[in-house]
């Protein structure tokens, strides 16, 4: 009796690590960064949160932004992240960013990937009007996460 059980188990893992990579985008958190590159004054999520507020109400002191993924994988040799940003639209086209970043996978764990949008490129946006986070494994989507605007 044992017998069967164990091969239908070893043929269900057999298949299981033969699968194709899978993998999900978690929770996407765009954050305003002030003149020192911070996002936050302390480890505190309720002081992240309200010096973000801060940011938002007082533009002078915006340096950029970073969007903070977090990220599951497993499977995948070649895994990628990818974030593209719209800005506000000024006569034409809206400007558009692509943010990219290689990934390790796990296995069980989520991770957490930090990708800034600073300098020109964050001058040249202006205001963030939408943005999708992308994982991929190779040229294979496996993840996805979009604003409500994209």
């Amino acid at each position: 009796m044992r017998r069967p059980i164990l091969i239908l188990l070893l043929g269900f893992i057999m298949c299981a690590a033969a699968s194709a990579a899978t993998g999900k985008v978690i929770k996407v958190l765009p954050q305003f960064l002030d003149l020192k590159g911070h996002s936050a004054i302390s480890p505190s999520l309720y002081d992240r949160d309200a010096y973000q507020a801060f940011l938002r109400q007082h533009t002078t002191n915006i340096s950029g932004m970073r969007f903070a993924v977090q990220w599951k994988a497993k499977g995948s040799s070649a895994a990628k992240l990818r974030v593209e940003i719209r800005g506000v639209a000024q006569g034409g086209l809206p400007p558009r960013v692509v943010l990219e970043q290689p990934v390790k996978s796990g296995f069980i764990f989520s991770h957490w990937a930090y990708l800034p949008l600073t300098g020109g490129d964050y001058k040249r946006i202006g205001e963030v009007t939408a943005w999708r986070a992308t994982l991929w494994d190779g040229d294979k989507l496996i993840g996805e996460q979009k604003s409500f605007l994209w």
